[in-house]
């Protein structure tokens, strides 16, 4: 894996993660390492343990020259779609690094400018790019704490487990219990086979 694209100084990686869950937001991250920055362990954060990802978002919070967070809530996702709210997400957590800013590298095949800041889209980026790979472990660790945090509202819909993904115990608890505030109205919550009354 390499450490970053660019021999830029502030190259900033950014991953995002719960595009596709059916509740919570979406939570991005913006990460620049720095050059004495090393790692052996950082990967894509689905490649990795729960306990793994967990050591490295602290180790990567006490030793990237920069990292930040930005989050979109599930009624913005619904009014602008989750395609601009993942954008958005980044947006809002580069917003956050006080620093300059040289280059923006994403996981993914598509990005929404920022400014006028270059950015690079890399598809597997976060498999391929150390930066990209810290900032997809910090944007899972912080929306999966976020999720075990509302699950104790609404126990029923086991997101402690399967943290909004659309599972069936989640879909069949959707179908019982129906929707909550924390759902995202415009997805699919249900299949057709199974009807939702709101």
């Amino acid at each position: 894996m390499y450490k970053v694209l660019s021999n830029h100084e502030y190259e900033i990686g950014c991953d995002e993660a719960g595009r596709g869950c059916l509740s919570g937001p979406v939570v991005a991250a913006a990460v620049i390492l720095g050059r004495d920055f090393e790692n052996d362990i950082i990967n894509d954060s689905k490649q990795l343990s729960e306990k793994k990802r967990n050591s490295l978002r602290t180790f990567i919070e006490e030793n990237a020259k920069y990292w930040a967070i930005g989050i979109v809530w599930p009624n913005e996702i619904d009014e602008i779609n989750i395609l601009n709210a993942s954008f958005l997400a980044m947006h809002r957590a580069i917003d956050q690094l006080d620093c300059p800013k040289d280059l923006i590298v994403v996981d993914g095949n598509r990005f929404n400018k920022y400014h006028d800041v270059p950015h690079e889209c890399i598809i597997k980026g976060d498999s391929k790019y150390m930066n990209i790979a810290a900032a997809s472990i910090l944007a899972k660790t912080y929306r999966d704490e976020y999720m075990e945090r509302i699950h104790e509202e609404f126990p029923m819909y086991d997101w402690k487990k399967n943290k909004g993904y659309p599972t069936k115990a989640h879909r069949l608890a959707i179908k019982e219990f129906g929707a909550t505030p924390y759902h995202r109205m415009t997805f699919k919550l249900l299949p057709d086979q199974l009807s939702l009354d709101l």
